[in-house]
């Protein structure tokens, strides 16, 4: 046997042997700490449910095409007056 077909043998050889070994690796351990699985899937997955006072907010800042920090603000302003019921402060007069 020459050099190269030795080398090439070795080669193929060790091929194998690292594939085996990847696909014998074991299981990442599970936190002990945490919830169980299916409490906390089920708490990520379940919709949000949004009060009137939001649904409505959200649609006022639609029809005037707010997004980001602007309708951000909007919306918490508004909830709050919906919720009170107080007439909202002029925006105006907070920039003295």
């Amino acid at each position: 046997m020459t050099l190269a077909s030795r080398l090439a043998v070795v080669a193929i050889a060790s091929l194998f042997a690292t594939g085996t070994a990847f696909a014998q690796t074991a299981a990442p351990a599970a936190k002990a700490d945490t919830k169980t699985d299916a409490t906390t899937t089920a708490d990520k997955k379940a919709p949000k449910e949004h009060s009137a006072e939001s649904l409505e907010c959200s649609k006022q800042a639609d029809a005037k095409g707010l997004h980001g920090k602007e309708r951000k603000k909007f919306r918490s302003e508004c909830i709050k007056t919906a919720k009170g019921g107080a007439a909202p402060a002029p925006a105006a007069a907070d920039k003295k």
